[in-house]
């Protein structure tokens, strides 16, 4: 099965380019009246690759599968193509960051312009996933943030998608700029998917998040197969405490421990260290017990930068 490319969005660029940001399309020749849609879209910062991957891996089951198909599946790989092609986060030239534009409008400058194609395309669908990496300096386990708002509609859904994580948070003003809580308000669940590390791809994540979407697609009768996709039970931050280790000195973090480890209060995280006295700065312990979900991943820190994030009990309910 091919999908069907369409352009959602078109721009004349002065250096005498054109931007353009696309969609394809996977449906049956018959779509039924009672067909459910979903959209999944990436690559909203420039210099998050994960998603790509996802969505690659995606439509490579697809075309594989055209006679499993009985909804209709809209991909969106690169919604900032020029940051993916500038390896920037933010839209280029604008030092915009997309994610805080929604919903844009059609006569406002560039990046609004950007945005609101999108909200006005994905509107309509049942399900929506938007998938993101985090930054170069920090790496996360699958997780998925959900707007406490929201969570009644969406959480059923995020504990179909094989994440490790679900973290719901508070509403905070920003986020109603983001395209997650855009698409909230106008009746399409959204889910924000968080894994990896940015500008780079890690295969293992990318293959369980598929067999996640291919699970809620079943689930939802956007597919039909025989193939039981087995997913994994998620820990959510409803029964527990977000703990975050934050840098006392600058330096270079050398870990002690892998990502998603399973640790204990006072466990030795890693060490701050000075090449140049060949000293340690400051050894650096876990304020509680848990997993630990966010670990840094780019070594050179400052005073404050964060290191690591633990899910766990806090001590009141140890």
């Amino acid at each position: 099965m091919n999908p069907e490319i369409t352009e959602i969005f078109s721009s004349e660029l002065p250096v005498g380019e054109t931007l353009r940001i696309q969609r394809a399309r996977f449906a049956p020749e018959k779509v039924r009246p009672d067909a459910k849609r979903i959209s999944v879209v990436s690559g909203i910062h420039g210099d998050e690759l994960e998603g790509q991957l996802v969505i690659y891996l995606l439509a490579a089951w697809l075309r594989e599968h055209p006679e499993a198909l009985r909804g209709t599946v809209d991909i969106y790989p690169a919604v900032n193509s020029l940051g993916v092609d500038t390896i920037i986060r933010g839209f280029p030239l604008y030092e915009i960051d997309l994610n805080r534009a929604f919903p844009g409008a059609r006569n406002d400058f560039l990046p609004a312009q950007v945005v609101h194609a999108l909200a006005e395309d994905v509107e309509g669908s049942d399900i929506a996933i938007d998938i993101h990496s985090s930054n170069i300096f920090l790496r996360e386990i699958p997780q998925i943030r959900i707007n406490k708002a929201f969570s009644e509609a969406t959480l059923p859904l995020a504990k179909q998608l094989n994440c490790d994580f679900i973290w719901i948070h508070d509403a905070v003003t920003v986020l109603e700029a983001t395209f997650s809580h855009t698409m909230n308000e106008r009746g399409t669940k959204t889910l924000v998917v968080e894994m990896g590390v940015g500008m780079r791809l890690t295969k293992a994540y990318g293959r369980q998040l598929l067999r996640g979407i291919l699970n809620l697609m079943q689930r939802e009768g956007i597919i039909e197969t025989p193939t039981e996709f087995k997913v994994r039970e998620p820990f959510t931050s409803e029964v527990g405490e977000v703990f975050y280790i934050n840098a006392p000195a600058a330096g270079l973090f050398v870990p002690a421990l892998d990502h998603c480890e399973v640790i204990e209060k006072e466990q030795w995280i890693g060490d701050i260290v000075d090449p140049l006295s060949g000293a340690v700065r400051e050894s650096l312990y876990a304020p509680n017990g848990g997993v630990l979900f966010t670990l840094r991943e780019y070594p050179v820190v400052y005073e404050g930068s964060l290191l690591a994030r633990i899910f766990g009990e806090s001590d009141e309910k140890n």
